[in-house]
């Protein structure tokens, strides 16, 4: 199956201005290994990004964990604004991708091998907690109506995985989610507005368009022990706190690759020559 990872840098030069693109070591270890299982079990993996990404992964010496790299990734910052929609990116690039295929955090590893059918399929399902997910008259937009034959009770899809195996479906539900992007009045939340595009809208419109959907986890077993999956997502803001608990987590990746993947060990010393070169990173 066709994968696609994606990487963004519009959010990271909304907020930082003027300074250089940076990645914390951390996701880029989980990327290769996320690029190199899902290679391994699984298919084809390509990276969609823009031309700062490009540089960045050029840089850091780490391109040849994708089978193919698409560097053409544009976000109008003056039609979609990058802090509320930091993840919008992930949009535009399954717009730009042919289904059927699969969309990947670089967050998210697959580690088995995985069955294909007409059910779309995302990470898991998320409760429909009100200070995440309000009601939907909080939005504050600009001449936009919300589409006709939503169930609004449905629980939110989290995409950190998604397969999507029909070309119209990914198509209207892309489109639908771009102008929600674009029709929100700028400046407000964060969190909310990204996750109704990209989080909420999916399961409605699956359902109204009657596409059957299932998920890869449990949403009430995301914490207890398992194999088949690994997903940085709440593990990231930790690891920046504890210094122990990064090295154990990097030490496990550089492990993992040499043991796995021995013919990509030579990742390790670039990754790790572009951090000790560039150490405010």
């Amino acid at each position: 199956m066709n994968a696609f990872h994606i990487f963004c840098s519009s959010p990271f030069f909304a907020k930082n201005k003027g300074k250089e693109l940076i990645i914390d070591k951390t996701e880029v270890y989980c990327t290769v290994l996320s690029a190199l299982s899902w290679r391994e079990k699984n298919g084809s993996i390509a990276m969609i990004t823009d031309k700062e990404g490009e540089n960045l992964f050029t840089n850091i010496g780490i391109t040849d964990i994708w089978d193919s790299f698409d560097s053409s990734l544009s976000f109008d910052s003056e039609e979609i604004d990058p802090i509320m929609f930091w993840a919008g990116g992930k949009l535009l690039a399954l717009q730009k991708f042919s289904a059927p295929c699969v969309m990947i955090d670089t967050d998210f590893i697959v580690w088995n091998k995985l069955t294909f059918d007409k059910k779309l399929i995302a990470a898991h399902e998320e409760y429909l907690n009100p200070s995440v997910y309000p009601d939907i008259n909080t939005f504050d937009m600009v001449d936009y109506t919300f589409p006709d034959g939503l169930d609004y009770t449905l629980p939110a899809l989290n995409t950190a995985f998604l397969y999507m195996p029909d070309e119209d479906f990914k198509q209207y539900y892309t489109s639908q989610a771009v102008t929600f992007m674009k029709k929100a009045k700028r400046g407000g939340d964060y969190l909310t507005y990204m996750v109704f595009a990209e989080q909420r809208l999916l399961p409605m419109l699956a359902k109204k368009c009657g596409i059957e959907y299932t998920t890869l986890l449990d949403k009430d077993a995301l914490f207890l022990p398992q194999n088949s999956y690994t997903h940085l997502w709440g593990a990231k803001q930790a690891m920046r706190d504890d210094k122990t608990e990064r090295e154990r987590f990097l030490n496990s990746c550089r492990e993992r690759i040499v043991r796995s993947y021995p013919d990509y060990s030579y990742l390790i010393d670039r990754i790790e020559d572009f951090y000790g070169n560039n150490s405010g990173r």
